[in-house]
């Protein structure tokens, strides 16, 4: 009786193994080398999925979206940048791509200014990547609205 009991207990414990150590077959992991976003870009258009045009006033806690078309955005491989919007107003910034956590890999960056230390600066930004090629990246910053969420999309194209 005892063998009869242990056969499949031990079929049962091996299938639980191996489904444990498996990759999950919806799992996607999309790790974006941080070569690939060093260099000068420029934000070409900002778009809208699930929002409606004008529903965000203020982004970064800078300006409205559309101020940010036209800007370029200059990321050092030591992870310093600034980004100059057209109208001259510049901001420094320091930059890292983060791989992990539920959406997958992110764009963060924090706003720097004058006597910060990155490691200092507790609050800082978060957008998913969409795609980047080494020429072309379009980033996309999650926004809740009346429970679900849409996405401000932001194209760049390298100078």
């Amino acid at each position: 009786m005892k063998n009869l009991l242990k056969t499949p207990v031990v079929i049962l414990s091996l299938i639980f193994l191996f489904a444990a150590c498996s990759t999950p077959q919806n799992a996607t992991t999309t790790n974006v080398s941080r070569g690939k976003f060093t260099g000068s870009w420029t934000l070409n258009n900002v778009s809208y999925q699930g929002l409606v045009q004008g529903a965000v006033q203020n982004v970064f806690d800078q300006a409205a979206p559309e101020a940010f078309v036209g800007s370029t955005w200059k990321l050092t491989n030591s992870g310093n940048g600034i980004y100059t919007l057209s109208n001259g107003t510049a901001q420094t910034i320091f930059w890292s791509v983060y791989n992990g956590g539920t959406t997958g890999t992110q764009f963060q960056f924090k706003k720097i200014y004058q006597g910060d230390k990155p490691k200092n600066v507790a609050e800082g930004y978060r957008l998913d990547i969409a795609s980047n090629d080494g020429n072309a990246m379009v980033l996309k910053s999650p926004v809740e609205v009346g429970g679900s969420t849409g996405y401000i999309i932001y194209s760049f194209t390298k100078n």
